[in-house]
């Protein structure tokens, strides 16, 4: 730190508060294994244009391939510790660029949101976005030759299922001989029927939303041409009604699993549902691809039976196969990963947003909110959340409206890579800074990288460097950003300790206001300190001494800082003497 810092000392010891790390009902043999994930949108990722035109067409501001995630690429994604590479909005999604000359007109633009459209609107669940193609006559060759490429370098793939919702305009033209497509078999003149694809609402047409403001864009004309939906079907976010807001979902539609929401939400799960085996096919094709596994969006808001049925069932055709569901109620965390036998599940409600207190220092920031999540973990389902600071629905660390500098979130990272053995994300760029600034059209600026827009990222741009993949054209600060990165994802990848290690908390007692943190994560062959430091002008000056319980007979010696090399002196009666900085971060092994 620049400023001249205060130090608070504080005499600190070890007290019991082990974590259990994990569950009985999931025994598959990854969950031994600490999963380093790197999201990614190929559109985003490899693209070099630096034009970056609000509402910019593919033309102006160009579009990443699955081509350019080459061997230099995917070197350099490994380089970060990385085990499983996610490619976001690679399955065939509403778009504005026409592709008609392969079959693959242009959707109409009062239901796609952007240029680019969003990727969880899924227009073709047999298909991969034209964009990402360099031949889009050979798009499916192409992800094929990508996921060769990943699994060449020792990584697995996961990619998006949409559960829950599709695009208004819905059509598959390249699904599988005999495969029917949604709602081709419904009857539209009820609302609600347990044969039916989609809900509808019988006797109204659908009316496109009105614009948020009057302010003219270049999509304009584009949305003068008139959208018809007779009947109206309900919105991907549970609006059953013909008219959506601005605000919802518009350009989705919901998916039926047999719940009549309209009727108390009875359910009609016997015989089968028809989406339940077309969403099972679905996912099977993939898995034949070679996807190694899925992130299951909005998990919530699909009935908890199917998952229990169709998890099952894929695993019948690949039984290493891995499912993250995106859920938000910690009050369903433990079904869905019981009942619901997801594998892993999202940690934002918990983990997530009490360290975005911590990063941005806030009034009621508090590392009480790191020992809630773990205490509620105790339930044995830690080492089942994946933990994260940014991915492509968050804002970015370094954006204005964040944190402003990505190396305020160290220690965060720190604690999210080692607090469990359960799976670690890092969002594309994220490793070097970059901020998200700019109105991109629909996005907005809204402090995070528009997955609706073409768009270039600047500072991941400058890692990438043409191509070359070499991180030449990134400033001093960046290559020891992500330096940093690199020495923390595979530390947190390769340790006993973190991946099944016991837990172990350092209390800090006394000034609720006191943003420090630190807890033990040992096995019988590996012993590791970490202590965190949330507060922007006080260093901890502390005295850890570790208790047998810890130790086993081994007193302590050696004691080295993994991240910076510094190794730890005066070591005396197996305490451990601490200095920790302003916003950094130690993890001592000993």
């Amino acid at each position: 730190m620049k400023n001249q810092c205060r130090t608070i000392v504080l005499i600190i010891s070890l007290v019991s508060g082990i974590m259990d790390t994990g569950m009985a009902q999931n025994t598959n043999e990854h969950t031994n294994k600490k999963i380093m994930i790197y999201q990614l949108l190929p559109r985003l990722f490899g693209n070099k244009q630096q034009n970056n035109v609000p509402y910019g067409t593919i033309e102006q501001n160009g579009s990443g391939k699955f081509a350019d995630i080459n061997d230099k690429a995917l070197d350099g994604i490994k380089e970060l510790g990385t085990t499983h590479v996610w490619f976001t909005g690679v399955i065939s999604h509403g778009t504005l660029t026409d592709y008609s000359a392969e079959g693959l007109p242009a959707n109409n633009a009062n239901v796609i949101k952007g240029r680019a459209g969003s990727p969880y609107a899924v227009r073709d669940y047999y298909d991969v976005d034209p964009d990402l193609a360099r031949d889009v006559k050979s798009r499916m060759a192409e992800f094929e030759a990508l996921v060769k490429r990943t699994h060449n370098k020792g990584m697995k793939v996961i990619i998006d299922f949409v559960p829950n919702h599709v695009a208004r305009e819905y059509h598959s033209t390249m699904k599988p001989a005999g495969v029917k497509d949604f709602g081709e078999d419904d009857d539209v003149h009820v609302g609600f029927s347990p044969g039916n694809d989609y809900y509808y609402v019988p006797g109204k047409d659908f009316v496109v939303p009105a614009p948020k403001s009057d302010r003219q864009t270049p999509l304009t004309a584009l949305q003068q041409k008139q959208y018809t939906e007779s009947p109206a079907k309900a919105t991907g976010n549970n609006v059953f009604s013909e008219q959506p807001s601005a605000d919802d979902w518009y350009e989705t539609v919901k998916l039926n699993y047999g719940v009549d929401y309209l009727d108390h939400d009875k359910q009609y799960f016997d015989p089968v549902p028809a989406v339940w085996t077309k969403m099972r096919d679905i996912l099977t094709f993939w898995t034949n691809k070679g996807v190694d596994g899925f992130r299951c969006d909005m998990a919530e808001m699909v009935p908890l039976a199917f998952w229990s049925w169709m998890i099952p069932e894929l695993k019948k055709v690949n039984p290493d196969l891995i499912f993250i569901g995106e859920a938000y109620d910690p009050s369903k965390y433990k079904s869905f990963l019981t009942t619901g036998k997801f594998d892993y599940l999202y940690d934002k409600v918990g983990l997530y947003d009490g360290l975005k207190r911590l990063i941005r220092s806030e009034d009621h920031a508090d590392v009480n909110d790191i020992r809630k999540v773990w205490q509620v973990e105790s339930a044995g389902f830690g080492d089942h959340m994946l933990r994260f600071l940014e991915n492509h629905d968050e804002e970015r660390i370094a954006s204005a409206g964040f944190a402003g500098r990505a190396e305020l979130a160290l220690p965060a990272m720190v604690v999210s890579a080692t607090l469990s053995g359960g799976p670690v994300m890092t969002y594309f760029g994220q490793e070097v800074g970059e901020p998200a600034r700019g109105s991109e059209g629909f996005g907005g600026e809204d402090n995070r990288t528009s997955i609706f827009d073409y768009w270039g990222t600047p500072e991941h741009q400058k890692w990438m460097n043409e191509g070359a993949f070499d991180g030449g054209r990134l400033s001093t600060e960046q290559k020891a950003l992500r330096d940093y990165y690199v020495k923390l994802l595979r530390l947190a990848g390769t340790s006993e300790a973190v991946a099944r290690g016991e837990f172990w908390e350092i209390p800090v007692a006394g000034n609720m206001n006191v943003k420090m943190y630190g807890y033990v994560r040992y096995t019988a062959n590996q012993r590791l300190l970490i202590l965190v430091n949330f507060d922007r002008h006080y260093r901890m000056e502390s005295q850890v001494q570790v208790p047998e319980v810890v130790l086993q007979g081994n007193p302590v010696k050696d004691v080295r800082d993994q991240l910076s090399d510094l190794k730890i002196n005066d070591i005396n009666e197996n305490t451990i003497p601490v200095w920790v900085l302003p916003m950094t971060a130690q993890i001592l092994v000993f």
